[in-house]
């Protein structure tokens, strides 16, 4: 990017995006330079931490960016996606469709191939029991958990206690507003703010409790990434390439667009596992991406 087209790119982001404000797009823009992925998220588990080349290829800064949702019934259907795009993609989520139905067994495979694995559980319960939780799944050698923000700052405090002494430890991650919640939907569980408001509340609330990674919508990233700085992990789900449809996402970005807003990884699931070809689809989808580096 040339220095005079930075104001004309803050422009173009004003135009499009729910966020306002224009410290936040400046600091949104700024980070996206060189968006950094934080080292201990090497997706690789060797030892030595070498920094990552200054002039990656767009395409494979975009790859080690996409997270793949194995959002299917069962293992066998996990295993042939995974078949069919280990050789495109390194990232790998696993949810709860797919892990009540196969059990912590179906991660092994994932990390035995030298996949990253996110997590995304979402736990939500008291801190004691969290605690517990976080640290029986950072024994599966996965790389990122999650859990609901809206679990409180004392939960939050023991799911980051529990990793202490724990080596190579996963991200934990706190969930904000999930994307499929609109204002109409924040408001019907009683809270009297929007999903953007409410998202700011929570990720204050995280940072304060000592957290370093949040998941946002698309709509909110900009902000958040303002407010947690260029060291953060956001993870974004609610991402549809140009074209796609919605389904039952209502806060939602392309991919070039939300990781030009200061996205960490991208999570996709059915606009690639529900394609007729799964690879050509997530190949088209890291070239969207690379167009925003």
């Amino acid at each position: 990017m040339k220095a005079g087209d930075f104001p004309k790119e803050i422009a173009a982001f004003r135009a499009r995006s729910p966020v306002r404000g224009r410290k936040t797009l400046q600091a949104a823009m700024l980070y996206n330079r060189t968006m950094p992925i934080p080292e201990r998220l090497n997706p690789t588990f060797a030892s030595a931490r070498t920094p990552a080349p200054v002039h990656l290829d767009p395409l494979e800064k975009a790859r080690k960016r996409l997270i793949v949702a194995l959002d299917v019934p069962d293992a066998a259907a996990a295993a042939e996606l995974v078949a069919q795009l280990e050789n495109t993609c390194c990232w790998f989520k696993v949810g709860l469709e797919l892990f009540t139905a196969a059990g912590p067994a179906v991660i092994e495979p994932l990390v035995r191939r030298g996949h990253s694995v996110f997590l995304d559980l979402k736990f939500h319960d008291i801190p004691n029991t969290v605690a517990g939780a976080v640290r029986s799944v950072a024994a599966l050698g996965v790389r990122m958990i999650t859990l609901h923000a809206a679990g409180g700052p004392a939960m939050l405090t023991a799911a980051k206690a529990a990793l202490n002494g724990v080596e190579n430890p996963p991200e934990l991650l706190a969930v904000t507003v999930l994307t499929s919640m609109d204002r109409t939907q924040v408001n019907a569980v009683g809270l009297d703010r929007s999903p953007a408001e409410q998202v700011e509340l929570l990720a204050r609330m995280g940072l304060a409790a000592g957290m370093h990674g949040f998941v946002c919508s698309p709509s909110e990233v900009a902000s958040l990434r303002a407010l947690t700085g260029p060291e953060a992990v956001l993870v974004i789900p609610g991402i549809r390439p140009v074209g796609a449809e919605a389904g039952d996402q209502k806060r939602i970005a392309t991919p070039a667009e939300a990781l030009r807003l200061g996205a960490s990884y991208l999570v996709m699931g059915r606009p690639i596992t529900q394609a007729p070809d799964p690879a050509e689809a997530a190949e088209a989808i890291l070239r969207e991406m690379a167009g925003a580096f």
